[in-house]
């Protein structure tokens, strides 16, 4: 995938304005009742693309949201930071458990006032666990799981679940409860597709 590179000592009057007014946004949002009507209209200002059933818990931080994509029925608990230059896309029914950090950009070594981007992509119904960080470029496939406290520096298959840091591979996640049992070392074993009936 592309990298792009953003000077950001060299803004443009209408991104600096851009961020001042999403800046404002994140802090009333941040200091408004949850549930509430302003807060969800806070919410849709800062994400113009979140789908319906979507839901961003408080305290949230980060920048460029409006290069965050959120699908259906989506939950992200407190806590999120966001780093989206890069782009950050969360599909539906995914859950992005508390503290998580979401981020698509980092400093280049030489020039630091420049940052390089490359997008972050959760895939439908994954879960990444509390204080999990995302680094730039990494997608996490439909149904994946990333535990507590994990770092994902590369992409990882849907169905299957990692860990650590840097996260890596534990096992996959059987396509059915019935497929699966769990043995003497609290590994889940594939019994076969005979118990899902085909």
């Amino acid at each position: 995938m592309e990298e792009i590179r953003i000077d950001v000592s060299r803004q443009t009057p209408e991104e600096l304005a851009l961020a001042e007014s999403q800046a404002r946004c994140l802090f009333e949002f941040n200091h408004t009742m949850p549930g509430t009507d302003r807060s969800r209209v806070l919410m849709e200002s800062l994400f113009p693309s979140i789908g319906e059933g979507s839901r961003v818990g408080i305290p949230l931080s980060g920048v460029r949201f409006h290069q965050v994509a959120i699908g259906r029925n989506v939950v992200v608990m407190p806590g999120c930071l966001m780093m989206a230059a890069g782009g950050i896309t969360i599909d539906d029914g995914a859950m992005i458990a508390a503290n998580v950090q979401l981020i698509s950009n980092n400093h280049d070594l030489y020039e630091r006032q420049i940052i390089t981007c490359r997008p972050v992509h959760i895939g439908k119904n994954a879960w990444i666990g509390a204080g999990a960080t995302v680094l730039p470029g990494v997608t996490i496939g439909d149904n994946a799981v990333v535990g507590a406290a994990s770092v994902v520096t590369r992409d990882v298959a849907p169905d299957t679940i990692v860990a650590g840091n840097p996260a890596r591979f534990i096992r996959r996640i059987p396509a059915c409860p019935d497929c699966a049992a769990v043995n003497d070392d609290d590994e889940i074993v594939q019994l076969g597709l005979d118990s899902c009936g085909d």
